[in-house]
């Protein structure tokens, strides 16, 4: 393992900075089955950072020899975009979805390995997601016709007119088989299917699904299993508590057990918990994981039998191989260090290649593929990107937790700057989404906010509180029915530390965050005063209004314990409206307009009571956005107001 590592290292550290082009921009990652080739979607992310607008799709052989570029049909233009890459099980030709630009629909196309002979085999008029090849060539895929919007709750929602309360287009799983142009469907119609894998033979499918809206029910989603003839549906898991959620389904090689992330998780994708693993053919769940004090965040089947895991231990980011996974236990680490892997994707034949994405917060990101005996770099498109932050694992106790963040300071050449008279520096506290989600190292691109706050002299220090991944369930599970208190008290305490550890100026403190993060920054403002300026993106201001407006509200009843009719005293206790005569912190807030996570309704009635009440303030509606604010122009427009924002008012 430490032979791993340290190759890996001296990898990162030889990426020396000369130049700075435009940052590559990974999306996907597919190995092919026999382990010689990789496709993969990529593309240059615009200078103030995001998804790249214009993707490429990729094939390369991991050997390092060549590397391919396939000419896509509509051309190198925004929202030509492939994904949902898929290899046939001999590798010998690779299947993708196309998005048809300026619509929801997608095609699928095939290409053979060597990048030649594309056609299309599907046209379809909506989305199509999770491209996956049975062994006698039938592509399954989850579709959802007559789309009306991007399928992801972060995505920008449909505008709210007409019948709010008619059904909308579902996703359900589907086969193409070879030489059909049409698709035949496996799920029955209404369930919404969010995630599958296939039984070896071919004989059926496991997925997660919930009845009725996509964006709404993930987390009411019980574990099915579909016959291929698309005839039967049986439940194989329904959750035991509220606060377990499913993810990641994999089906074991033999086809005789399937793997599952469990644990209490507040965004679909954003994942983490514990491996439970369950008997296809009947039989109680097994808890895998139980007494880690750790997060499994993605998991995998190896062809040989053996079930890997990619798991966030605090500051370690590891890949763990759980065996043949036939009892509970730790695993055995193959790598770990602070710079994690992810978008793991692996080989499914009989090779036992892995690849994914590594990065940190001084070494832009760059595909890794490894073999068990070595991690080596694979691409080099980022080698002229390199930073010299000093980053440090920050850990300190609060209230009988062990509590972990990262603290990033200037470069040691602008050390002094931002200092001021009293020779230390201003820091802002940037507050991770979810709230079951953990601050990890990325590389901070140069176009964006952050970046320039260190190039400013500012401090930014990223908290992992209560209720963040990383440290086991009962940690994730800590802040339920208490948003607000004690996560916000290890946010402090986090913040001291960083004071007497890193020469911070406590006077000049900020602090921002999106989401949940968002959702923090209005909060803490009304519970303190320590904090000089504040950005709070796509926030909630009153739970008790936000029930009856978002679109997800279905995420609410594990933290909160009942919904807000039932009981609005466990709303109204963590609602910053309701404290909003104590802020005196200066806050500029925003949101996209077709936000339908956290409304901007919420952050137009915090804006608002601020101006009305005398506090600075400054509230920017997005148009067309949705949660995850994705237009090159309104990511720039959010950079040059946020660093305007704390420069008035944290500058000496």
């Amino acid at each position: 393992m430490r032979s791993f590592l340290m190759g890996a290292a001296a990898l990162l550290t030889a990426m020396t900075a000369t130049a700075l082009p435009a940052q590559r921009a990974y999306q996907e990652l597919a190995v092919s089955p026999d382990g010689r080739m990789m496709a993969s979607v990529e593309g240059d992310a615009p200078p103030a950072g995001g998804s790249p607008v214009v993707r490429e799709l990729m094939i390369r052989s991991l050997d390092g020899r060549s590397e391919i570029s396939v000419r896509l049909p509509c051309g190198a233009v925004p929202e030509c975009w492939p994904s949902a890459l898929a290899w046939t099980a001999d590798a010998q030709h690779l299947s993708f979805a196309l998005r048809t630009p300026g619509s929801h629909a997608r095609s699928v196309y095939r290409v053979d390995a060597n990048g030649g002979h594309l056609e299309q085999t599907l046209a379809f008029d909506g989305t199509l997601k999770g491209l996956h090849y049975s062994a006698n060539g039938t592509l399954a895929m989850l579709a959802t016709p007559g789309a009306t919007k991007e399928v992801g709750a972060v995505e920008a929602g449909s505008p709210l007119t007409g019948d709010i309360d008619a059904e909308s287009p579902v996703q359900r799983l589907a086969v193409l088989e070879p030489g059909a142009r049409a698709l035949r469907w496996i799920s029955p119609a209404g369930l919404y299917v969010y995630e599958f894998d296939g039984l070896p033979d071919g004989s059926g499918y496991v997925g997660t699904a919930a009845q009725g809206d996509g964006d709404r029910n993930w987390w009411i989603a019980k574990l099915h299993a579909f016959a291929a003839n698309g005839q039967s549906d049986r439940i194989l898991y329904t959750p035991q508590t509220a606060r377990e959620q499913l993810a990641t389904p994999r089906v074991s090689p033999d086809g005789r057990r399937v793997a599952m992330i469990v644990g209490l998780m507040s965004d679909f994708g954003s994942t983490g918990g514990d491996i439970y693993l369950l008997p296809l053919e009947g039989g109680a769940a097994q808890n895998l994981t139980a007494q880690q004090h750790a997060s499994v965040t993605d998991i995998n089947w190896r062809s040989d039998g053996h079930l890997m895991a990619s798991v966030l231990a605090a500051d370690l980011s590891q890949r763990v191989d759980f065996g043949i996974a036939t009892a509970p236990g730790a695993g055995q680490a193959i790598w770990s260090g602070a710079a994690p892997l992810r978008d793991i994707s692996a080989a499914s034949g009989k090779s036992t290649v892995e690849a994914g994405v590594m990065q940190d917060f001084n070494h832009a990101p760059e595909i890794f593929v490894s073999d068990e005996r070595s991690l080596k770099a694979l691409t080099h498109r980022n080698s002229g990107l390199t930073h010299a932050f000093v980053v440090r694992s920050l850990k300190w106790h609060n209230e009988g937790f062990d509590i972990q963040g990262w603290l990033v300071l200037p470069a040691a050449a602008s050390a002094t700057s931002g200092t001021g008279s009293t020779g230390k520096r201003p820091m802002i506290v940037e507050i991770h989404g979810g709230p079951a989600g953990v601050a990890r190292p990325r590389f901070i691109n140069a176009g964006d906010s952050t970046h320039a706050l260190l190039e400013r002299g500012y401090a930014i220090f990223y908290p992992n509180p209560r209720g963040s991944f990383g440290q086991g369930e009962a940690f994730t599970q800590a802040n339920a029915k208490d948003f607000g208190g004690a996560d916000l008290r290890d946010i402090l305490s986090g913040v001291d530390a960083a004071i007497q550890q890193a020469g911070i100026d406590p006077e000049r403190l900020g602090i921002t965050g999106h989401s949940y993060g968002g959702y923090m920054t209005m909060w803490a403002v009304t519970q303190t005063t320590r904090f000089k300026a504040a950005v709070a993106g796509a926030g909630l201001a009153n739970w008790q209004s936000y029930y009856g407006q978002n679109g997800i509200n279905e995420w609410m009843i594990p933290y909160f314990g009942a919904s807000v009719y039932d009981d609005p005293a466990v709303y109204a206790k963590s609602s910053p409206i309701n404290f909003i005569r104590k802020v005196k912190t200066p806050t500029f807030s925003f949101v996209g307009e077709a936000d339908i996570e956290c409304p901007a309704a919420q952050t137009l009635e915090f804006g608002r009571a601020l101006q009305i009440l005398g506090v600075p303030a400054l509230t920017v509606l997005y148009p067309g956005e949705g949660h995850a604010l994705r237009g090159p122009k309104t990511r720039e427009d959010i950079e040059r107001r946020t660093l305007a924002w704390f420069d008035r008012y944290l500058k000496p």
